[in-house]
């Protein structure tokens, strides 16, 4: 026989195209549009549905840059088209190349009822199945212009990304507004042919199933009628229904398929417009899954249903009974889908706390799966917070994006720092916008790593963001290869039902350790400075705010703020979304992001100056408050007494060639005529920290232009060109007292100034610098570079609950990838019996490089270099340009335990109040290795005290916890403050609760007191 394959293939591209395709709504008439346009924000339902409309046209342009269109339409069925199946086609300008970030609109009733949202792949309503014929219809638009941020040309600069900047252009023109027959057998072969081609595509040339589905489309195609398509498009069918039943091999991949919408909380589009996009999506899914019976459909983020159930209640309605029902599962438990490198160990803990328990107190649903598909790599602490929440599987897809090595493994169990092994599924269909394409269910069989010892694979499926969901076209496509041979088996299932199977079958899964880490979108740690330092702000106020309000509460009956803090929490860990906290989301979003976390910070700072002042009393002694974990000053943690002045005076002279030395008996710095620190000496150890030739806090300066995703990459390439700053326009002695020098350094660079103190206090072991830059550069990057003296193979940076470890090495590719990474408080360098420490108060970013020295010694200078600013143009033309303010510091001689309290103290820095007298701390712990992260009173109202503490310093620890109040129990429990049975073994001795830790173990404990709540 001939080859006419491509002759065949080509001839069902341009069938369906041209003719099948447009026979599928055979007859139309126009709908009447009227449309009115919402004043400045989203207005209430009633008030958009009462407005006064005017007439539009198809054609008219319409929608100005973020604003909101109510569009009334109405029209009348003709009594002609009685019996048949009658839908709207609402195409309001939607360009199908891109389902999600444009135009939508959620469509409602004349009496305010949702129906469901139209979207770029989505645009029908159904009016009967069948019509009676001449129905009266009516409905109501509640239509988003939103402008095209990330169009055909990426990453192109654009004023679109705020309403101040993007200006009333109208964006969109109305396309089709028809009543129309829909019909169902035209649809029904759409689906067929579709399937079948997309499974030919996959199949080898050379395979019989190939061409027996070829000959049948072939056949299929013969019986259409091109010039009547609606009468024998069921003769079409009928040529493909044995090709069709023929049943998938023993041995197919086994895909489960679950309903999908992933929404950014926010990104290319503001916080209020996700609320709606929302609802849109919701309003969709409830209303498919009532049409289709053994669809599936899955929703993350409880931060999403606190929204509808807010703005939207007649859409949550339809939601509840839809998770009553088991067919819309609210999944991952988490408040949203946060990033997981960048929070802090207690906000990473309250993510599950918050997620979790609104599922609980929504749904009555206990999750086991996390779920996190878009996350930009996974932080090594994340399996124990995970299991410490009751969760035992973790779903993620992003680390498919790496751009160098390939992940070796699709389902595994990732262990973490302390050694707790999560099993996790990353999904080889390689998307969490699956369309159930016949190309996407074929790579994941194929690019299934684990075959032969697994078979099932997850596909999560539907069109995220502004795109609706998963669609009708999905389902049916989900249908046909149910089981179908040449194609992997689709089944519609929940997660969990999909995680049961994967570890049932796979007992023995790979075990990958450390943190997953994305290699891509690393800039992501420095981009929007001021969006990182809100939150690292945050984080520490709160977790001040809870320990004075719970230690007052105890000891002076002070009111605890439960309301408040319960919501502030949520407004961070809203904050910490993956497309916020990284800095990737538009102007608009940053811009609030600024203003919402001063707010926070005021209000926190209102409850901590209230709890304290309970505490205090009356008085004008002056007091220093400790809200670190660990003792400084002579005041112990979490405590509020006198200041003792500790160490030697701190001396400041000039240093011969220009500049200072400062000297405190512990270090003496030098700080030469350039501003630069050339010597950092430890007197104890007899031993330098700069290394030979090299100067410490050296201001650098790249070229910052990727290839792609400007404020989520920086390229390796960046580093082949910089400017060090080195020129200073002054280095001068700012202030001089006995406890306390300083040197000011200023410099001008661009379009750009900087001012660094650079202080040397008494009894410290640290040289710290406050850094002011006033940021006007473009597509540059900022580092402040320390060459250390020091051998290290490896370095520790610090993540949630403990730290990791990273080389210091290239010596592979994935060493090699790792060229910009995450730490939160500390990097901590050490051979054996001396290190180094650099400590900061708000950037998460840096890279560590070796070298040897090419001098008489050949030492190893080994450099770490924080990331200071970035200044990306897209999504946001303005990254970072203005005043940012960075703390960070050089500690010598440091050991880990070291590195882990001159992080918290950088974080936590003293406070100094007047009062009355002393107060002594809720709770103490008697090794410092076990580092206390939150003291609070229970969430439950009951009055217990819930104390959260890890062992910091990577080894076992034993740690008795004291009380300062009459103890009469102690449990320990989960982070929902549940009893179990998965923490140490404890011991009661009076108000003491002793227990052994193992590395990096976490710790909650819910302590009973003796005498009733007095507060709270």
């Amino acid at each position: 026989m001939h080859d006419d394959r491509a002759l065949v293939e080509a001839r069902l591209k341009r069938v369906l195209d041209e003719r099948i395709r447009p026979a599928l709504y055979p007859d139309t008439v126009p709908l009447e549009v009227a449309a009115w346009v919402a004043p400045g924000e989203p207005v209430p339902i009633a008030e958009g549905l009462s407005a006064t409309h005017t007439p539009v046209a198809v054609g008219d342009q319409w929608g100005a840059p973020w604003a909101t269109t109510w569009f009334k339409v109405q029209g009348q069925v003709p009594a002609e088209w009685a019996g048949r199946t009658v839908e709207a086609v609402l195409d309001l300008g939607f360009d199908e190349r891109m389902p999600g970030f444009q135009c939508e609109a959620l469509v409602y009733t004349p009496d305010g009822s949702p129906v469901k949202a139209i979207n770029p792949r989505n645009q029908w309503v159904r009016v009967g199945a069948p019509v009676q014929g001449g129905e009266e219809v009516e409905w109501h638009l509640e239509a988003a212009s939103n402008p095209v941020i990330l169009d055909v040309h990426p990453f192109l600069p654009t004023q679109l990304g705020d309403r101040d900047t993007a200006g009333d252009e109208p964006q969109y023109r109305l396309t089709r507004m028809v009543l129309a027959v829909f019909d169902t057998t035209v649809w029904e072969l759409i689906q067929d042919l579709e399937v079948l081609g997309e499974l030919m595509a996959e199949l080898p040339v050379d395979s019989p199933r190939r061409w027996e589905v070829l000959r049948a489309v072939g056949r299929s195609l013969d019986a259409v009628n091109l010039q009547d398509v609606n009468g024998s498009a069921e003769a079409a069918r009928e040529e493909l229904r044995e090709v069709l039943a023929t049943p998938a091999a023993a041995s197919a991949h086994r895909i489960s398929a679950v309903g999908h919408a992933h929404i950014d909380s926010a990104w290319l589009w503001p916080l209020r417009e996700t609320v709606r996009k929302v609802a849109r999506t919701t309003s969709n899914m409830t209303a498919l899954l009532e049409d289709e019976p053994d669809f599936i459909f899955t929703m993350s983020q409880a931060q999403q249903y606190a929204w509808i159930k807010e703005h939207r209640p007649e859409v949550y309605a339809k939601v509840k009974k839809a998770v009553a029902e088991g067919r819309f599962v609210p999944a991952g438990g988490m408040w949203v889908e946060s990033d997981t490198n960048m929070p802090g160990s207690e906000a990473m803990a309250r993510q599950f706390v918050h997620g979790k328990r609104f599922f609980l107190e929504e749904f009555g649903v206990e999750n086991d799966e996390a779920w996190l598909p878009d996350t930009f790599g996974f932080a090594a602490g994340l399996p124990q917070i995970i299991k410490s929440a009751g969760t035992k599987w973790l779903l993620t897809q992003k680390i498919s994006w790496s751009q160098v090595n390939s992940f070796p493994h699709h389902t595994f169990r990732w262990e973490g720092i302390d050694g707790t092994r999560i099993f996790t599924h990353f999904p080889p269909v390689d998307s969490y916008n699956c369309q159930m394409a016949g190309s996407e269910i074929a790579h994941a069989a194929r690019n299934f790593k684990d075959k032969g010892v697994a078979r099932h694979s997850l596909a999560p499926t539907g069109w995220g963001d502004g795109g609706g969901g998963t669609t009708r076209e999905m389902i049916a496509k989900a249908r046909r290869l149910r089981d179908l041979d040449g194609s992997p088996v689709v089944e519609w299932e929940k997660p969990a039902d999909f995680f049961a199977k994967a570890e049932a079958e796979y007992p023995q899964a790979p075990v990958w350790v450390g943190e997953l880490y994305l290699e891509l979108h690393r800039a992501t740690l420095t981009s929007q400075a001021k969006t990182k330092r809100g939150n690292r702000r945050s984080e520490q106020l709160l977790r001040e705010a809870e320990l004075w309000a719970a230690t007052a509460a105890v000891a002076a009956g002070h009111p605890y703020p439960y309301a408040e803090l319960d919501r502030i929490w949520k407004t961070v860990l809203l904050h910490q979304f993956h497309d916020i906290l990284p800095g990737s989301s538009i102007a608009w979003v940053h811009r609030e992001a600024e203003k919402t976390y001063a707010a926070v910070a005021a209000e926190l700072e209102g409850i901590i100056s209230g709890a304290l002042a309970a505490l205090a009393g009356n008085g004008d002694a002056e007091l220093v408050v400790n809200s670190a974990p660990h003792t400084r000053g002579g005041v112990a943690a979490g405590a509020l007494a006198a200041a003792v002045a500790e160490g030697t005076e701190v001396r400041a002279e000039e240093r011969a060639g220009g500049g200072f030395v400062l000297g405190n008996g512990l270090l003496r710095v030098e700080v030469d005529e350039r501003g630069l620190i050339v010597s950092a000496y430890d007197v104890a150890a007899e031993r330098e920290t700069v290394a030979p030739g090299g100067a410490a806090n050296l201001l650098q300066i790249h070229p910052d232009f990727p290839n792609m995703w400007d404020a989520w990459d920086v390229d390796s390439f960046y580093r082949n060109v910089v400017t060090d700053l080195t020129e200073a326009d002054e280095v001068a002695l700012d202030a001089v007292s006995q406890d306390a020098a300083t040197v000011r350094v200023t410099r001008s660079f661009g379009d750009s100034r900087v001012v660094q103190k650079l202080t040397l206090t008494r009894g410290e072991r640290r040289v710290d610098i406050d850094t002011e830059v006033d940021w006007h550069e473009t597509e540059k990057f900022l580092k402040a570079a320390f060459p250390l003296d020091v051998h290290a193979e490896r370095y520790a940076a610090e993540t949630q609950f403990g730290h990791l470890y990273r080389p210091t090495h290239t010596n592979t590719s994935w060493e090699a990838a790792k060229f910009e990474a995450c730490a939160h408080r500390f990097v901590h360098l050490e051979e054996p019996g001396w290190g180094v420490a650099l400590v900061n108060d708000s950037t998460y970013g840096h890279d560590v490089t070796r070298t040897v020295r090419d001098d008489s010694d050949q030492g190893t200078t080994t450099t770490v270099r924080l990331s200071l600013l970035r200044a990306p143009r897209f999504p946001d033309p303005e990254t970072d340009q203005g005043l940012h303010q960075f703390r960070y510091a050089l500690v010598p001689g440091a050991a880990i335990g070291d590195a882990v309290r001159e992080g918290h103290r950088i974080n936590l820095p003293e406070r100094r109040i007047t009062g009355g007298g002393a107060a002594a701390p809720l709770v103490t712990v008697d090794n410092d290795a076990a580092v206390v992260t939150a003291v609070k009173l229970a969430d439950d109202a009951s009055g217990e005290v819930i104390v959260r503490l890890h062992e910091a310093h990577g080894g076992r620890a034993k740690a008795a916890v004291t009380t300062g109040f009459d103890l009469a129990g102690a449990v320990t429990t989960d982070l929902l403050e549940r009893p179990t049975e998965d923490g140490p073994a404890i011991e009661l001795d009076g108000n003491t609760v002793r227990m052994a830790l193992r590395p990096f173990q976490i710790v909650t404990l819910r302590l009973t007191r003796a005498q009733g709540p007095t507060a709270g």
